[in-house]
């Protein structure tokens, strides 16, 4: 491991897809990056983003975790179905066409909850996004893909660790949204 203060962590909360989802995901990254060039993100680590915390106290993990107990949001599901390219950091991504509003409802009830503890979040507007490529040559010719179902059960709060060579997401704990 690369040496860090061992007395913070690197967090965020994601949507962290089952493992054939991630797999269906992965394989989309694989064909994207005999496209795109660049590296493709092991399946293992796909995920969304939904609220990024940063390098914080390790101290504050289990304050995270009972606020986190206090989001209530209901379970949806996403169609995976579109291909993007962030030219300013050579990204390509997957998302999808239509944002489920209890994706956006869970984004603003974690950013709610995070903001009464001092945290700041971004004020552009949520767009989910699912990074398959780092380092891409260029963007993908089709902006679309065949659909991937990702029926989105739970949230979780991962912590983001620094290897050799690579990073690895830990997921630290998980909670269920609501039937």
């Amino acid at each position: 491991m690369v040496p860090g203060p061992a007395n913070t962590a690197r967090l965020f909360f994601a949507a962290w897809p089952a493992p054939e989802v991630q797999h269906a995901l992965g394989g989309v990254a694989q064909s994207a990056q005999r496209e795109c060039g660049g590296r493709a993100v092991p399946a293992h680590n796909i995920h969304l983003t939904l609220a990024f915390l940063g390098n914080v106290p390790r101290a504050r993990l289990d304050e995270f975790e009972t606020l986190a107990e206090t989001v209530s949001a209901p379970r949806f599901a996403l169609a995976v179905d579109r291909l993007g390219y962030w030219r300013h950091n050579r990204i390509v991504w997957a998302g999808v066409e239509d944002c489920p509003e209890a994706l956006r409802a869970l984004v603003t009830r974690l950013e709610q909850v995070f903001v009464a503890t001092g945290f700041r979040f971004d004020r552009r507007p949520y767009v989910p996004h699912i990074t398959l490529l780092r380092e891409a040559r260029r963007a993908p010719a089709q902006g679309r893909v065949s659909p991937v179902a990702w029926p989105v059960a739970e949230f979780a709060l991962v912590e983001s660790v620094q290897l050799e060579r690579a990073m690895l997401y830990e997921v630290l704990r998980r909670w269920p949204l609501a039937a």
